[in-house]
């Protein structure tokens, strides 16, 4: 954990002296092309875990996995599955490293039934691409919510006459959880999903355009259709597009718990604001948990560490948003996480 939080105060210092930018390609029905993929200097090591098989995306990119099983899973007694997306600029190691999940997996009770406790984690792994992020996660590891065709069914779609494939994040996480869905250790009517920053915002993107998703937990996300400086940013709506400016939600009745900082990284809690008051016309069951630097909940974000609620890009204009907020950032809500792992226990998925 103290290297994971000295990794990214050493890259927040950097972002002092470096200009924010940004260059738009072109918006298109699912807001901007897919990013450019640049070199990968991450390991991942799936520690204390197994790597699962690779598998090849789309774009002929090889992908990876980690898998923690208690040895409890069995087909016989299948167990809920938690899917953790990671941080940009991490790997999905942060999960054992960085989070306390792994230290109730065989004692939560995720089912309602005391004789079935602990459940199953899958940790896909992201790719380094570019980001629509401030610098230096302008680029690195993590997730692609900024294309955001997620057609539900996995599929390319039309468009005027264009063909847009799936993410092939999106396409990713579905892989790895149908392998693990077809060893029939996993309870498919509890299937969660968890996720950190950047793995957050993938995370809300996902599991709105994915029905098997039964709830979300989530920690410090940004908001994955407008944040910082996102040349095509979208609204959520739950009718048929009617712009490039709107994206349709498949599954916007997905329960949401959302736990972030009231002094964050950039400014990144009223964002956060902004995307409940996008989800919750749409009847989003969003609960929003505002918490201070001692991880006590409060009631509002702190103004001085960000207004703007696309976030702040520059370090001139929020500085204790790039200092304390980052701080607060890097590490995991550990007083949370049982609030967390019993909001899954509230919600199951309709029979399958």
């Amino acid at each position: 954990m103290t290297n994971l939080r000295a990794r990214l105060l050493f890259c927040v210092a950097i972002v002092m002296a470096l200009p924010a930018t940004a260059a738009a390609d072109g918006c298109n029905p699912f807001g901007n092309s897919p990013r450019p993929m640049v070199q990968d200097l991450t390991q991942l090591g799936c520690v204390n875990g197994t790597m699962m098989a690779p598998w090849t995306d789309a774009d002929g990119t090889t992908r990876h996995a980690c898998l923690y099983e208690p040895a409890s899973a069995a087909p016989t007694e299948p167990l809920p599955l938690i899917v953790y997306l990671h941080p940009s600029l991490f790997t999905a190691d942060t999960l054992a490293v960085a989070t306390n999940i792994l230290d109730y997996q065989t004692t939560a009770n995720l089912t309602d039934d005391p004789a079935r406790p602990g459940f199953i984690v899958v940790a896909p792994e992201g790719r380094a691409t570019m980001h629509y992020y401030p610098q230096p996660d302008d680029q690195g590891t993590g997730w692609d919510n900024w294309y955001r065709q997620l057609e539900r069914r996995g599929r390319d779609v039309v468009a005027g006459g264009v063909t847009y494939p799936q993410n092939v994040d999106a396409a990713t996480i579905d892989h790895f959880i149908d392998v693990e869905i077809a060893t029939g250790k996993v309870d498919t009517r509890r299937i969660y999903l968890t996720g950190w920053s950047n793995g957050s915002a993938m995370g809300f993107l996902y599991a709105l355009s994915r029905r098997r998703i039964a709830a979300a937990a989530v920690y410090t996300g940004p908001d994955p259709f407008e944040a910082f400086n996102d040349p095509c940013p979208q609204h959520p709506v739950a009718h048929r597009a009617r712009s490039l400016a709107e994206l349709q939600v498949p599954h916007r009745r997905l329960p949401i718990l959302h736990v972030h900082n009231a002094c964050d990284i950039a400014g990144i809690c009223p964002n956060g604001e902004l995307l409940m008051s996008q989800l919750l016309p749409l009847r989003t069951p969003f609960t929003d948990v505002i918490i201070d630097g001692s991880q006590q909940q409060v009631l509002t974000c702190d103004p001085g560490c960000g207004t703007n609620p696309d976030a702040d890009v520059n370090f001139a204009d929020n500085p204790r948003g790039y200092t304390e907020g980052s701080q607060n950032h890097t590490r995991w809500p550990s007083s949370w996480t049982v609030t967390m792992l019993d909001f899954f226990r509230q919600h199951r998925g309709p029979r399958r």
